[in-house]
C-alpha cells in the first residue's frame, strides 16, 4: 500500500468501484425487477421516499457521532484558517460550482443534453456545491498529515454554518437558473438530513462518553456504526439506481459529462483555498485541511436533498450520485499534490 493511502480504509479507498456495482446492479433491479422500484416509490411523505431516508440516517448519523462541539471554543486558535475555510466554502464554491456547471451544461455540452437535463443537472451540481465535506475531511486531513484538532473545529463549525447558509445559498441559486424551489420541502430536508442526526449525535455522544469515558466512545462505540454507515449507502445507491436505470440507458454518456465540470470544480476550489493559506503563511498542517474540506463534499446532504426535493427518479439525483462517483479519485490526487508539496509551506 503507499504511504499516503495509510489511514483510509478498503470501502473509502475503492469507493468509485462499489459505486459502479451499484449502478450496475441498481440498473438491472430497474430494468428485470421493475416492480421493486415501484413498491418502495409507494412509500413517501411530503415528496421524502422514507426508505431512502432510514438509509440516509443510518449514512448521516455515525458521522455526527464523530463531531465534538465542544472544540468549538478552540476556534481563536487559528483564526485566520478557519476564516478562510469559511469564506471558501460559502462565498466562493457553491457560486464556482454554479458557473462551471451552468457553461458546461449550457454551453459546452449543449449538443449533447438537452435543455431540460440541463437544468436538471445544473440543480444537482448546486447542491454538491452548497454541501462542504464534514466526514470524509478527516480521512483527507489524516493522510496530508492535517492538524487533527483543526480540523475537528473545521468540522464542527462547518456543520453549524450549515444549518442557516444551506437552504438560502441552495435556493437562491436554483432560482437563478429558472427552478422553482419549495421553501417548506428544502427547510424539511435540512431539518431530515442535518438537525435531527446532528441532533441524534450530540445527545448519543454526550450520553456515552458520560458513561463510559471518551476512550470507549471513539475505540469502541463509534467502530460499530461502520458496516451501517457502508450498508446505508450502497443499499442508498442500488435503490437510486433502480429508479435511474431508463435515464442513464438512455444517456450512459452523460455520466462522463456530469463528471467533468464537478473534477474541474474540485481542483479549483482546493487550489483557491491551498494557494491562499500559502500567501496568509498557513503551515501545511492547517492548508491541506483547509484545502480539502472545500474541494470534497457532503455528498449524502446533497443526495438527501435531491431526492427529497425533486425525487429519486429525478436526473437531479444522478447528478449527485455522479459527485459521489468521481469523489475518491480525485480526492486522492489532491492528497497526492498536497504531500508533494508540503515544502511550500511552514512546518508548524
Amino acid at each position: 500500500m503507499e504511504k499516503q493511502n495509510e489511514g483510509i480504509g478498503l470501502f473509502e479507498k475503492y469507493l468509485s468501484i462499489w459505486v459502479i456495482l451499484c449502478m450496475v446492479l441498481g440498473i438491472l433491479i430497474g430494468r428485470f425487477l421493475p416492480q421493486m422500484p415501484a413498491i418502495l416509490s409507494q412509500f413517501e411523505y411530503a415528496n421524502v421516499s422514507v426508505p431512502i431516508a432510514i438509509l440516509i440516517w443510518l449514512m448521516i448519523y455515525p458521522m455526527m457521532l464523530k463531531v465534538d462541539f465542544h472544540s468549538v471554543k478552540n476556534v481563536g486558535r487559528n483564526p485566520k484558517g478557519l476564516f478562510l475555510t469559511w469564506i471558501v466554502n460559502w462565498l466562493i464554491k457553491p457560486f464556482t460550482m454554479f458557473g462551471i456547471a451552468y457553461v458546461f451544461f449550457y454551453f459546452v455540452f449543449k449538443a449533447f443534453i438537452p435543455e431540460e437535463l440541463a437544468k436538471a443537472y445544473l440543480a444537482g451540481a448546486v447542491l454538491l456545491g452548497a454541501a462542504p465535506c464534514t466526514a470524509m475531511v478527516f480521512v483527507w486531513s489524516h493522510l496530508t498529515k492535517g492538524n487533527p484538532a483543526y480540523t475537528v473545529v473545521q468540522v464542527a463549525t462547518n456543520d453549524l454554518i450549515i444549518l442557516v447558509a444551506f437552504t438560502p445559498i441552495v435556493a437562491f441559486l436554483l432560482g437563478v437558473s429558472g427552478i422553482a424551489i419549495p421553501w417548506d420541502t428544502l427547510i424539511l430536508s435540512v431539518v431530515l438530513f442535518v438537525v435531527i442526526p446532528l441532533s441524534g449525535g450530540v445527545l448519543t455522544r454526550n450520553y456515552v462518553t458520560n458513561r463510559r469515558g471518551m476512550d470507549y466512545f471513539q475505540n469502541v462505540f463509534i467502530p460499530k456504526f461502520n458496516n451501517i454507515t457502508v450498508g446505508g449507502l450502497l443499499l442508498t445507491l442500488v435503490i437510486i439506481f433502480s429508479f435511474q436505470g431508463d435515464v442513464i440507458l438512455n444517456n450512459p454518456v452523460h455520466i462522463l459529462l456530469i463528471a467533468i465540470p464537478l473534477t474541474l470544480q474540485t481542483f479549483l476550489i482546493f487550489f483557491i483555498a491551498y494557494f491562499a493559506s500559502k500567501v496568509l503563511k498557513l503551515p501545511h498542517n492547517i492548508a491541506a485541511p483547509a484545502g480539502m474540506i472545500g474541494a470534497s463534499n457532503f455528498f449524502e446532504l446533497a443526495v438527501a436533498a435531491a431526492i427529497s426535493l425533486f425525487g429519486a427518479t429525478s436526473p437531479v439525483a444522478l447528478a449527485t450520485i455522479v459527485g459521489v462517483l468521481v469523489e475518491v479519485p480525485v480526492m486522492l490526487i489532491l492528497v497526492k499534490i498536497a504531500n508533494a508539496t508540503s515544502n511550500w509551506f511552514e512546518t508548524n
